[in-house]
């Protein structure tokens, strides 16, 4: 197996690359103009909403561009860091800290399956064998009083920050079957979708948006700004799937509506996380976006849906 990404950037990728970075810089102009027509308005959000943009997706772009290996490196401190902010807002105990080490070293077993591409091991390592392992400490600590609440908390933390957003890493091993779009067109194709996502369904809300869908965990989330945004991902998922991934536009349409939905999910179940623990962000390291769960909330449920859908129809 290559160990390494194609020293070129693929036709069809770069055009998508491209493409994000003139929506970056429209984004930027819309801001300019808005600072300068309405003074009166404070816009420090926003710019510091897009500054964050300008980072992040540059970060993106030349890790996806280095040898897979540091993709995948990359991608594991990901996890690390997002299971990090998880245990650091929610209640564990004391006791828990062997158990919460354990946690972490499965990140890098996780992330070792992966990159030799160990399939079988990979998809079984985490709900199957530390699923039953991390139990097993909690019994030899001895601690009975909140044995359940820290079992579940810390599993599903793994589950979520590990587990599920490795598929997202996985993603970059199958093998190429759109030669214009090579071995970063998958992932490409996911972090567009899933972002572009958030952003149909935020501006949709806030033009349309009347009747609330879950009022008591996400007020600001709408039946317009729902249908709005799977509509619209939707129909960019059926143009853009069958030059960035092995799927038609038919299969584009079915992945369009899964990673729309699947997105939407992901950012409701974060969102009454912090309505349960009554914070408003899940942390402060990206200006103007929160922490990382709060930027990868959609993403931690798109992978897996995304990969299997994909897996189950090609490969």
């Amino acid at each position: 197996m290559d160990l390494s990404l194609t020293s070129f950037i693929p036709h069809h990728s770069m055009l998508l690359m491209a493409a994000v970075l003139a929506a970056l810089i429209i984004a930027q102009a819309i801001y300019q103009w808005l600072n300068m027509s309405r003074p009166e308005h404070d816009y420090t959000e926003l710019h510091l909403r897009i500054r964050s943009w300008w980072w992040m997706i540059a970060i993106v772009f030349v890790v996806l561009l280095l040898p897979l290996s540091y993709t995948i490196l990359f991608i594991g401190f990901l996890s690390f860091m997002a299971l990090k902010e998880f245990l650091s807002i929610v209640p564990t105990r004391m006791t828990d800290r062997r158990v919460i080490f354990w946690a972490y070293l499965s990140i890098p077993a996780q992330y070792y399956w992966m990159s030799m591409d160990w399939y079988g091991m990979f998809i079984i390592f985490i709900p199957v064998y530390i699923f039953l392992f991390l139990p097993l400490i909690l019994v030899l600590i001895g601690e009975t009083k909140g044995f359940i609440r820290s079992a579940g908390i810390i599993h599903w933390g793994v589950m979520l920050t590990v587990f599920c957003l490795s598929h997202a890493g996985y993603l970059l091993l199958l093998p190429t079957k759109n030669e214009q779009a090579g071995a970063i067109g998958l992932v490409l194709f996911l972090l567009v979708m899933t972002q572009f996502n958030d952003v149909c369904q935020y501006v949709s809300g806030k033009l349309f948006g009347r009747r609330k869908i879950v009022p008591k965990v996400s007020p600001n989330k709408t039946w317009a700004g729902f249908i709005g945004g799977t509509v619209t991902v939707t129909a960019i998922s059926i143009l853009l799937a069958p030059y960035l991934t092995p799927l038609s536009w038919k299969e584009g349409l079915l992945a369009g509506m899964i990673i729309s939905v699947g997105g939407f999910v992901g950012d409701l179940v974060i969102s009454a996380v912090k309505r349960d623990l009554q914070i408003k962000d899940t942390g402060h390291l990206i200006p103007g976006h929160g922490g990382i769960l709060d930027r990868i909330d959609s993403l931690m449920f798109t992978s897996p849906l995304f990969f299997h859908y994909i897996y189950y129809l090609h490969y």
